[in-house]
């Protein structure tokens, strides 16, 4: 297959890239920056444009079957409205902009990631697919990232909201930040530990890309995460056990609220997402439990 990715010089966007060259898919990826992607590869084409802004890069050829936007301004950083709007703006517009570009083309396929935030604070709640958003800040950008990529529908085009969780990788992603704190001893269950942690491999998420492109019965939003949701201390004492570190500190609600103000608010609670759809539609995961994923990971990390 033809893919046109914008956003492909991300955590998920490389390993993304990579995977579908390496399976024979010819991938056209959008770029502002051409260093930033390292793969080379003959089914690899660069194109230089920024996905926040209409410009020449919207040219897309008829050929292309699929066109993924990954883009996203990061979330974990300080919000402030300056922030709140960035990560609003780059979520959408990038979006409006994809679906401008092929608004008048044959028919493809238009997959848009998400996230699992989308869902709210739901305590104990086990979340399928299909169930409604919730009312904070994370939840209306999903909510409004979700209804602009809808609107590639209206040009004729199937559309998958892929709603991600944390994902979990070699050389990037969720574990970045902590490896460094958890190999020293340093590190802990955040709060009470008993907020939900859904996640997922990085490897599982590029494969259920690639599978829900192919797969015409799948449309519309669906959860991209692992079958077996976690809670903090779970998650917690599984990576300091795969690391063969101590974890006996808890960081305090109130010490993440002094240190990141209202995005402590994301990491104190969290969803018990499971992916229904992808199951009941055949996707097999390769890494559906914690333990095999983090032993995994820290055999590829380099």
């Amino acid at each position: 297959m033809n893919y046109f990715i914008l956003g492909g010089t991300g955590f998920v966007g490389n390993h993304l890239v990579k995977h579908l060259v390496s399976q024979g898919d010819k991938v056209t990826a959008l770029v502002r920056d051409k260093s930033k992607l390292k793969i080379k590869s003959p089914n690899l084409t660069l194109v230089l444009g920024d996905p926040l802004k209409p410009g020449p890069w919207q040219n897309i050829s008829d050929d292309i079957q699929v066109v993924i936007n990954l883009t996203g301004s990061p979330v974990m950083t300080n919000w402030t409205e300056k922030t709140k709007q960035l990560i609003l703006s780059s979520r959408v517009d990038s979006t409006v902009n994809a679906i401008s570009a092929i608004k008048d083309s044959s028919p493809k396929t238009f997959v848009c990631a998400n996230a699992v935030g989308y869902f709210g604070p739901r305590k104990d709640q086990l979340i399928d697919d299909h169930a409604g958003p919730g009312s904070d800040f994370l939840s209306d950008v999903a909510v409004q990232w979700q209804e602009a990529a809808m609107g590639a529908e209206n040009f004729g085009h199937r559309v998958v909201v892929t709603r991600f969780p944390a994902v979990l990788g070699p050389n990037g992603g969720a574990l970045k930040q902590m490896l460094t704190i958890f190999k020293l001893g340093l590190g802990g269950k955040l709060g009470s530990g008993s907020q939900w942690f859904s996640w997922v491999h990085i490897f599982d998420l590029v494969r259920a890309m690639h599978f829900v492109s192919s797969n015409a019965r799948i449309k519309g939003a669906i959860n991209v995460c692992a079958p077996e949701p976690i809670t903090n201390s779970e998650f917690t004492a599984a990576l300091a056990k795969t690391l063969r570190r101590p974890a006996f500190f808890t960081v305090p609600g109130f010490g993440l609220k002094l240190l990141y103000g209202e995005v402590a608010d994301m990491l104190l609670t969290g969803q018990r997402c499971v992916p229904r759809v992808l199951q009941e539609s055949g996707f097999d995961f390769k890494y559906p439990d914690i333990d095999s994923a983090l032993a995994g990971i820290m055999a590829d990390w380099q």
